[in-house]
């Protein structure tokens, strides 16, 4: 996938207002609207300037193009880092991955999901004409230990604003949040009353902040369950054995089958992440072998190697 410069492709500097910019847009279309031009490849420059204009044009997606696309050039291989979004606050009014179809794929990859699922927009109470403000929405980062133990965590958000001079930057916002015991990827938090405000006395709308983890040394997580590379010595895993294995929550005990060898995966059941029901640990065995650098050692594995009727190649 390549990179998109959306501001040469408006023909202003980055630096340039929202004024700036929708004088850009509205100049282009009268150049390029397929009704009127007679440019060559007129349709497929104007989908090009529609794409950059609904970028530049919001706020939201704005900010978040121009922290995610410095040093990159027009036509640059480009993919986005993964969770490049977390942290930013968008509003609810993102474009769905159907939407977001009808731009070019770098645009689906960016914004194909930004603003959340949660697309419902005002809510109305027509009796008194009050109007619920619009819910927020943003990805943030949790520690996998979050989620077993719980945790008052301090979040912070960027939120796109303009300056005097109608220039874009970025506001931070900070927020206490109780992460609960056993939350998992994908999961949503709501605060309520902590999103657009209403209008007309309405109550304001809530931040939805869905939650993923950071990456993590050791485990990695597929729903609620937490998988575990284990290493295992050549005598835990030829005789069997019962090895304690460090989790967020503390030490468990699993007993290592006899004759385990790398690869094999073993489920203990109940040992992921906390829930109703809660997940699984699931550990992959990784035979580790000790290294022959002292003469005892070297001496052990020649007496294997005389003793031992064993060609693991003769297996394959």
């Amino acid at each position: 996938m390549q990179f998109k410069d959306y501001y040469q492709t408006l023909g202003v500097p980055r630096e340039a207002t929202q004024e700036e910019i929708k004088k850009a847009f509205r100049k282009l279309a009268r150049k390029f609207h397929p009704d009127v031009s007679k440019e060559i490849n007129a349709e497929a420059h104007m989908k090009d300037v529609n794409e950059a204009y609904a970028v530049l044009s919001d706020l939201e997606k704005r900010a978040a193009y121009d922290q995610l696309g410095r040093g990159y050039q027009p036509g640059q291989e480009f993919r986005p880092p993964p969770d490049w979004d977390a942290g930013f606050e968008f509003s609810g009014h993102g474009y769905s991955p159907h939407e977001a179809a009808d731009f070019s794929d770098f645009f689906s990859e960016l914004f194909g999901r930004m603003g959340g699922a949660d697309r419902s927009g005002f809510h109305t109470q027509s009796a008194h004409f009050h109007t619920q403000g619009e819910d927020h929405h943003a990805k943030v980062l949790l520690d996998i230990d979050d989620a077993f133990n719980g945790a008052t965590r301090q979040i912070t958000l960027r939120v796109p604003k303009t300056d005097a001079q109608g220039r874009v930057s970025l506001a931070t916002r900070i927020l206490n949040v109780r992460i609960p015991q056993g939350v998992h990827a994908g999961q949503v938090i709501r605060l309520a009353g902590q999103g657009a405000p209403g209008m007309g006395g309405g109550a304001a709308g809530d931040l939805l902040l869905e939650v993923q983890f950071k990456p993590h040394s050791r485990f990695h997580v597929e729903g609620r369950d937490l998988l575990l590379t284990l290493p295992v010595t050549p005598w835990e895993a030829a005789l069997g054995a019962v090895v304690s294995v460090d989790l967020p929550a503390g030490q468990t005990r699993v007993r290592i089958p006899e004759g385990a060898q790398s690869g094999k995966q073993l489920r203990v059941r109940g040992k992921g992440i906390p829930g109703q029901p809660p997940g699984d640990l699931l550990l992959e065995i990784q035979v580790a072998l000790p290294p022959a650098n002292t003469p005892q050692a070297r001496q052990l594995y020649e007496t294997m190697a005389r003793e031992l009727a064993f060609n693991p190649r003769e297996r394959a």
